[in-house]
């Protein structure tokens, strides 16, 4: 290998060093490899700045890639390899000389060296761990401006309790995820509280058998991946419902308290759910569940439904959710319940904005055989105001024409505001909110309870209701 200096010229083989100059010949034996190397690559260096000394005025500065001019091509050989020279280059006569085997041979020595280090300096991320497993406790405080004797947010189905402090969710799960690498997944969920007392029944079928086990149980299932096409996600147990923005869990919503669509729809589903992701950006999900609420048993027949989730931009999703079956004893086809659920959301870095629309039909087996309907729409809103500080806002309507959901023939009006900090440590996190909710409902069965009983067993109502609330939720995962 050559490496040209101003007037001089080095030569390195395996075992000597030649130092060449124009006027006479100086031969350096050196029998450590290493130093030859060494010499030679700070020769380089000398060589470079050599260049850019002799370098002619009239000669342009190198560009880089982006300052090539476009009707220039470009050369991907570097400045060492090009043999050619102008008549005054000092350069050339040395370089245009035809390689020794000496030069060949530290070539091929210095190739080798090249090939042995290392490709990228980029570190290896760890592993991410198979099984996870974590918990929480839900501890909150609603405060009710009007005080009801028997403490009962009327017509709800989670956070019914007011006046008093109450652990409305407490849970332990363990997960592991299904993946290429290992197909099956599990998740195991127990659970416990205020909340888990009245959720996933019906106001109008009986319970399931076993359902005083089944309510302490959540997510709990087995998934596999099976490898067809991109992915067949196939889960059987009880998983999370697919209708609804919100979660059973208060740590998971942008609001403490849950709106009036969710906690009149599933929020929990037992049966077998298969997804496919078809695109990037578009996921198909059949289900097959045992009823509209699984801790309920109205008949036999089990209800299905689908939902198509669509990633129309990277920061617009939108989910179209269908359920069909029967909520009745009578399971003829002109009596099953119809419910579609849309939910279009917005999401940056620091603002999410959605909307939840949740419309639903039956045609009621009694007298007349009247048609009940259920309507409710909301608009939640988080806004990340610092790391630990965020607000959100949440407006809905709710209709249910007959009591066939909310055992009332009432529409309400209602917005939530939240305030929320978030106090993080290792592998837990300590949430702490205040919310103020206020509720108006209007109707033949409309209403909030108010003050003492004005009969035996009977408390007055009132159209509106405030609510105060104080929560703090301390959750970990590991």
């Amino acid at each position: 290998m050559k490496l040209i200096f101003g007037d001089g010229l080095i030569v390195s083989a395996r075992d000597a060093l030649e130092i060449i100059w124009r006027k006479g010949t100086w031969r350096i034996g050196v029998r450590a490899k290493r130093t030859a190397l060494l010499i030679a690559v700070f020769s380089l260096g000398v060589h470079v700045e050599a260049r850019s000394f002799y370098q002619s005025p009239s000669q342009s500065k190198p560009v880089s890639k982006a300052q090539t001019p476009v009707n220039e091509p470009v050369d991907s050989r570097s400045g060492a390899e090009k043999t050619g020279g102008t008549a005054g280059d000092s350069t050339a006569t040395v370089a245009d000389t035809k390689p020794s085997q000496v030069e060949v041979a530290s070539s091929s020595m210095l190739d080798d060296c090249a090939a042995q280090s290392p490709v990228s300096s980029t570190p290896q991320s760890p592993p991410e761990h198979k099984w996870h497993y974590g918990g929480f406790v839900d501890v909150g405080y609603l405060l009710d401006f009007n005080h009801p004797e028997n403490r009962v947010f009327r017509s709800r189905g989670t956070t019914w309790h007011v006046d008093r402090p109450q652990i409305n969710m407490a849970a332990f799960y363990v997960r592991k995820k299904a993946t290429e690498d290992s197909r099956w997944g599990v998740e195991l969920t127990a659970q416990g509280g205020k909340d888990a007392e009245l959720f996933g029944f019906s106001a109008t079928a009986p319970n399931i058998g076993g359902f005083k086990f089944l309510r302490q149980l959540g997510p709990t299932n087995v998934s596999y991946l099976a490898p067809v096409g991109k992915g067949l996600m196939i889960q059987g147990g009880i998983f999370s419902s697919f209708i609804g923005y919100d979660s059973l869990y208060a740590k998971d919503n942008f609001n403490y308290t849950r709106p009036w669509g969710a906690d009149f729809t599933p929020y929990l589903m037992m049966g077998v759910n298969v997804s496919y992701p078809f695109t990037k950006r578009v996921t198909v999900t059949f289900f097959v569940v045992n009823g509209y609420w699984h801790l309920a048993h109205a008949n036999n027949v089990p209800s299905w439904g689908g939902q198509a989730a669509i990633s129309a931009t990277s920061h617009l999703t939108v989910k179209q959710t269908v359920l069909v079956g029967p909520h009745q004893t009578n399971t003829a086809f002109k009596f099953w319940r119809f419910l579609s659920d849309t939910i279009v959301e917005h999401k940056t870095e620091k603002r999410t904005i959605a909307s939840d629309t949740i419309f639903s039909t039956e045609q009621v087996d009694a007298p007349g055989t009247p048609r009940a309907w259920f309507f409710s729409t909301q608009l939640p809103m988080r806004w990340q105001l610092r790391p630990r500080w965020a607000i959100a806002f949440r407006p809905e309507v709710a209709w249910d024409s007959q009591g066939r959901w909310t055992l009332a023939r009432q529409t309400v009006v209602a917005f939530t505001s939240t305030l929320e900090y978030k106090l993080p440590y290792k592998s837990s996190t300590t949430i702490f909110r205040l919310e103020h909710r206020y509720d108006r409902s209007t109707g033949p069965d409309g209403g909030f309870f108010r003050g003492r009983a004005v009969s035996p067993g009977v408390i007055g109502l009132v159209p509106s209701q405030h609510l105060l609330v104080f929560a703090t939720i301390f959750t970990f995962d590991r």
